[in-house]
C-alpha cells in the first residue's frame, strides 16, 4: 500500500516554514494522541504517522530528500538516494511520544517540579521531590447565630499528614541514613538519547534529590509523614457570617523534608435562627402584638442576642409597623457600629371571645359607629375611581 504524502498528513503545503509546520504538528499530534482516544486503534495509527511526517520535514535535509525522491528516499538499500531511516540509525523511528514531547516542551519522563504542556494536557509527571511543601486543608465549621454575634472559641479535630514519629521526618529507618543515589551519582538527573535528540530529566530512583534512603522508614515507608489526627483551638471574631474564612498559618499537612507546613483554612456556615433573620449587620424578626396593646399603646419588652430590650408602642399602631432597636443586630467584623435590629409588629385578632368581651365589643363598635360602617371611609374614597 502506497504511503500516505507527508505533507498532506500534516495539512501543510511545500515551503511551509518551521513554525507553521511545528504548529500543524501540535494540531494534530494533540487530536489523534492516545491519551485523548483511548481503545481507538486507528488514531494511535494517525498519531504515528504524522509523527513520522514530521521528524522526515522538520529536517533541512530529511526534506530535500523526501521533496525530491519521496518515500523512497527513506526505503532500505537498493531503494534510493538515502538507504537509511528518517531517525538515522538502520530503519525505522525513535518513539513517536519524544517528538511530541520535544514539540510540546516536555522534557521525557518528567520529575522534579512537574511538567510542561504535556503534563498539563494528558495527566503525566510526577510529584515534586522530598523538599516538597506540605498541602493546604480546608476545615468546615457550623456555628450559631449567637455564637456569631459574641465571638466563641473552637475545638476542632481532623486527620491531616504530620511529620513521622518514628524517623522524624527524614524517610529513613533510625539508625540508617541518606546516601548518595546509585542512578544519577549525586546529580539529581539523568541524560536519556531519543535518537538525534538528549533529554535531561529528574533522576527516577530519588526524584531529583540526588540521594537515596539506605533502608527506608517502616511507619512511614520513606515518604517522611504519616496520616495523624490532631486537635485545634480556633478563635472565631464577633461578627462573622456564612462564608467567612479563618486562616490558621502552618495547621496544613507538614511538608517534606526542607519544606514548609500548608496552611488551614476553617469556612463558617452559621445556623438559621428560628427567630431572626439577618442581613449583613442587620437582625429582623416579627413578633405578635395584642389589639388592646395597638389600639392604647404602652411598652413591651422584646427580645435581642444580647438579652431583652424595651420598646415602645405608640397608640394606634397598625400591624406590620416596623420599629427600630439601635445598635442590637450584629456587631461589624471590621469594626465601628454595630447593626441595628428591626422588630415587624402583628396586631392579634382574638379567635374566641366570651360573652362579656363581645358585649364590650359590640358596645365600643356603637360608640365608635363602626357597626353602621365596618370599613372605613377613607378605603371608600380611595376606591371610588374603580368604579
Amino acid at each position: 500500500m502506497a504511503k500516505e504524502d507527508y505533507y498532506e498528513l500534516l495539512g501543510v503545503q511545500k515551503g511551509v516554514s518551521e513554525e507553521e509546520l511545528k504548529k500543524a504538528y501540535r494540531k494534530k499530534a494533540v487530536q489523534f494522541h492516545p491519551d485523548k482516544n483511548p481503545g481507538n486503534k486507528e488514531a494511535e495509527e494517525t498519531f504515528k504517522k504524522v509523527s513520522e511526517a514530521y521528524e522526515v520535514l522538520k529536517d533541512a535535509d530529511k526534506r530535500a530528500a523526501y521533496d525530491r525522491y519521496g518515500h523512497a528516499a527513506f526505503q532500505g538499500p537498493g531503494g534510493g538516494a538515502a538507504a537509511r531511516g528518517p531517525a538515522g540509525g538502520g530503519g525505522g523511528f525513535h518513539d513517536p511520544f519524544d517528538i511530541f514531547r520535544e514539540v510540546f516542551g516536555q522534557q521525557a519522563g518528567g520529575g522534579g517540579g512537574g511538567g510542561g504542556i504535556f503534563d498539563e494536557m494528558f495527566g503525566g509527571g510526577r510529584g515534586g521531590g522530598p523538599d516538597r511543601d506540605g498541602a493546604d486543608l480546608r476545615y468546615d465549621l457550623e456555628i450559631t447565630l449567637e455564637e456569631a454575634a459574641r465571638g466563641v472559641e473552637k475545638e476542632i479535630s481532623f486527620r491531616k499528614a504530620m511529620t513521622c514519629e518514628r524517623c522524624t521526618g527524614s524517610g529513613a529507618e533510625p539508625g540508617s541514613k541518606r546516601v548518595t543515589c546509585p542512578t544519577c551519582r549525586g546529580a539529581g538527573q539523568i541524560r536519556r538519547s531519543g535518537g538525534i535528540i538528549t533529554f535531561t530529566q529528574a533522576c527516577p530512583t530519588c526524584s531529583g534529590s540526588g540521594q537515596k534512603i539506605e533502608k527506608p522508614c517502616t511507619a512511614c515507608h520513606s515518604e517522611g509523614r504519616t496520616a495523624q489526627t490532631t486537635k485545634l483551638n480556633v478563635r472565631i471574631p464577633a461578627g462573622v457570617e456564612t462564608g467567612s474564612r479563618l486562616r490558621s498559618s502552618g495547621n496544613g499537612e507538614s511538608g517534606g523534608p526542607g519544606g514548609s507546613a500548608g496552611d488551614l483554612y476553617i469556612v463558617l456556615a452559621v445556623k438559621d435562627h428560628e427567630l431572626f433573620e439577618r442581613q449583613a449587620d442587620a437582625l429582623f424578626c416579627e413578633i405578635p402584638l395584642k389589639f388592646t396593646l395597638a389600639t392604647l399603646g404602652g411598652t413591651i419588652e422584646v427580645p435581642t442576642l444580647f438579652g431583652k430590650a424595651a420598646l415602645k408602642i405608640p397608640s394606634g399602631t397598625q400591624s406590620g409597623t416596623t420599629f427600630r432597636l439601635r445598635e442590637k443586630g450584629m456587631p461589624s467584623l471590621r469594626g465601628g457600629r454595630q447593626g441595628d435590629q428591626l422588630v415587624r409588629v402583628h396586631v392579634e385578632v382574638p379567635t374566641s371571645l366570651s360573652a362579656e368581651q363581645r358585649k364590650l365589643l359590640e358596645d365600643f363598635a356603637r360608640i365608635s359607629g363602626d357597626a353602621a360602617e365596618p370599613t372605613s371611609k377613607s378605603f371608600f374614597e380611595k376606591a371610588k375611581k374603580f368604579f
